[in-house]
C-alpha cells in the first residue's frame, strides 16, 4: 500500500472547494482525514461556548459527509504539533496538507509544524481556501497594507476571484488503517446541565448541507431587499451565513460565485448584489488587518486610545449582557444573543455603541461577551468590528458619532416588532412609546402592565449626559 497523506482539517469543515484537499486527493495517495482540537491556542482568545456548541455539530455534519463518501473523521485532541506528528509517524505518511489560518498565532504554529514534520522527513503543505485574496496580495501603491476599507476593496475589485476548485469526491482514496481516535462527545462541546442551548437545533443547521440550504434560501427570499432591509432586524433579510463562513462549511468563493449567478442579466440586483459582495469585502478587510496588525486583539489600533479614559462599572456591565438597561432595542439585542447565539448586524452596532460610548465600558469587554456567546464569534471580525465602534480602530467610526438608541430603534424598528419579540414585558406599550418606555405617562404604563425599575429597567444612564461624557473622555483622547 502506498504511503498516506493526512489532510488536517481547521476552519474549513467541508469538501467542496477545498484547494488543499484537492491537492491532497490529486497525489492518488489515500487520505487519512483528521481534526485537532487544540488545548494549547492562547486561552484568552479561545473557541467561545455558543462556537463550541456550533463546532460540534458541524464536525458530526462532516463526519457523516465523509462516512458517506467512504471515509472517517479521525479526531484527536492536545497540541496540534504533537498530535499531528504522532499520527503521521503511526501512518508513515509522506505529507500533511492543510488549509491556512490567520489568527495571530497560526503562523507560527504551522511554521513550528513545518520545522518537526521535516525531521522525520514528512512535508507540510498549506493552501488558502477561507478567503477571497490572500491578505499579503493586497498592497497599496506604495506596497504596504491597507488601513481604510475603501480603498482596499477598489483595489480587490481590480482582481480576479478565483472560481471554486473542481469537486473531488470521485478522486478521495481513503487509507484503511486509520488509527482509532476520541469520540465526538469526549471533547465536551456541548452544554448539558443547564443546556442553555436547548432548541438551537430548530434555528440552525450546522455544516456544509445546513450552509447550501441557508445560501440558497437567502439568494431566493432575500437578496432581492438586501441593501434596504439589511437594516431592519424584524424582518429576515440578511443571509445568516457568518457561522458557516467562520467555520468554513461554504468558501467565500462559493457564495460571491452564487449570487453573481443569481444575479445576472438582472438589472434591478445590480445595487442588491455590490451591497453584498461588499459585506463580504468588509471580512477580507477584516482579516487583512489583522494578518498585518496581529496585535489588534491585544491593543488599539489607533495608539492613543491606550490612555482613554474607560471605566470599570460592573453593575453597568451585567445589566447590558442580560439585556437589562432600559434601552428596549439593546436589551432585545442581547436577549437574541443569549437565547440563539446570533445577533442582528444593525443590532450589534447599536448594543456595541451603548457599551463603549453610553456606559464607557472598554470594548475588550464587548469583545469577550460576543466571542463567549455568538455561533457566529470570528477574531478577525470580531475585534475588528468592535474598535471600528469604539473609535480605535482602523477606518474608525468618528469618535463623536454616538449612537441614540431610541432613535436607532424607531428608525429602524418603527412598529416595535423585534423588541416586542424579544422584550415580552414591554409589548403591550403602543408604538409610540415602545422604544422610550421611561417617556410613557403613567397610565400608558399601568395600562400595558409595567412599573419602571420593577418589570422593565428604568434606564441605567441618561443618553444625553452619557453622550456629554463620552464625548468629553473623546476629547480628552484626541487631545493628547
Amino acid at each position: 500500500m502506498p504511503k498516506p497523506v493526512i489532510f488536517w482539517y481547521r476552519q474549513d469543515l467541508r469538501i467542496d472547494d477545498l484547494p488543499g484537499l484537492s491537492a491532497a486527493a490529486a497525489t492518488g495517495r489515500p487520505l487519512v482525514m483528521c481534526y485537532v482540537l487544540d488545548e494549547v491556542s492562547p486561552g484568552e482568545l479561545a473557541t467561545g461556548a455558543a462556537s463550541q456548541w456550533w463546532l460540534h455539530h458541524s464536525l458530526a455534519a462532516l463526519t457523516a459527509q465523509l462516512e458517506h463518501e467512504g471515509g472517517r473523521l479521525l479526531l484527536l485532541t492536545g497540541s496540534a504539533r504533537d498530535a499531528l506528528t504522532e499520527l503521521a509517524r503511526a501512518v508513515d505518511a509522506e505529507a500533511v496538507y492543510c488549509s491556512r489560518c490567520y489568527e495571530p498565532w497560526a503562523a507560527e504554529l504551522e511554521k513550528d509544524l513545518h520545522d518537526t514534520l521535516q525531521e522525520d522527513g514528512v512535508a507540510f503543505k498549506r493552501y488558502p481556501g477561507s478567503l477571497l485574496f490572500e491578505p499579503e496580495t493586497v498592497e497599496t501603491q506604495s506596497g504596504g497594507p491597507f488601513k481604510v476599507f475603501t480603498p482596499f476593496w477598489k483595489a480587490c475589485m481590480q482582481k480576479e476571484v478565483p472560481s471554486p476548485v473542481s469537486s473531488v469526491r470521485d478522486a478521495l482514496s481513503f487509507y484503511r488503517n486509520t488509527p482509532d481516535g476520541l469520540s465526538l462527545e469526549s471533547f465536551a462541546l456541548t452544554p448539558k446541565n443547564p443546556d442553555w442551548a436547548a432548541g438551537w437545533d430548530s434555528l440552525w443547521e450546522p455544516g456544509a448541507e445546513g450552509a447550501r440550504k441557508t445560501l440558497q434560501q437567502f439568494l431566493q427570499n432575500s437578496l432581492d431587499d438586501y441593501a434596504r432591509g439589511r437594516d431592519h432586524p424584524h424582518l429576515n433579510a440578511t443571509s445568516h451565513l457568518s457561522p458557516h463562513l467562520h467555520f468554513g462549511e461554504v468558501s467565500p468563493r462559493q457564495v460571491w460565485h452564487a449570487v453573481q449567478a443569481h444575479c445576472e442579466g438582472k438589472r434591478a440586483l445590480v445595487e442588491q448584489r455590490r451591497k453584498f459582495l461588499s459585506e463580504l469585502g468588509w471580512r477580507e478587510f477584516c482579516y487583512h488587518l489583522l494578518h498585518h496588525f496581529p496585535t489588534l486583539p491585544e491593543a488599539p489600533f489607533k495608539t492613543q486610545f491606550r490612555d482613554f479614559p474607560w471605566l470599570g462599572n460592573a453593575r453597568h456591565l451585567r445589566a447590558w449582557q442580560r439585556g437589562r438597561t432600559g434601552y428596549p432595542i439593546v436589551d432585545a439585542g442581547m436577549r437574541e444573543l443569549w437565547h440563539t447565539g446570533y445577533m442582528h448586524n444593525r443590532v450589534r452596532m447599536i448594543v456595541a455603541s451603548f457599551l463603549t460610548k453610553h456606559l464607557l465600558l472598554h470594548w475588550q469587554r464587548g469583545e469577550a461577551w460576543f466571542r463567549d456567546t455568538l455561533v457566529d464569534a470570528d477574531l478577525a471580525n470580531n475585534v475588528c468590528g468592535w474598535q471600528w465602534v469604539a473609535g480605535s480602530g482602523a477606518d474608525a467610526a468618528p469618535y463623536f458619532r454616538i449612537f441614540n438608541p431610541t432613535l436607532q430603534g424607531k428608525k429602524f424598528d418603527a412598529g416595535g416588532d423585534y423588541v416586542r419579540r424579544w422584550v415580552p414585558e414591554i409589548e403591550a406599550l403602543p408604538d409610540k412609546y415602545i422604544h422610550e418606555p421611561a417617556a410613557a405617562p403613567d397610565e400608558v404604563l399601568a395600562q400595558a402592565g409595567i412599573r419602571l425599575g420593577d418589570t422593565y429597567p428604568a434606564p441605567i444612564v441618561e443618553h444625553k449626559a452619557a453622550r456629554e461624557a463620552a464625548l468629553a473622555a473623546y476629547d480628552e483622547v484626541k487631545q493628547s
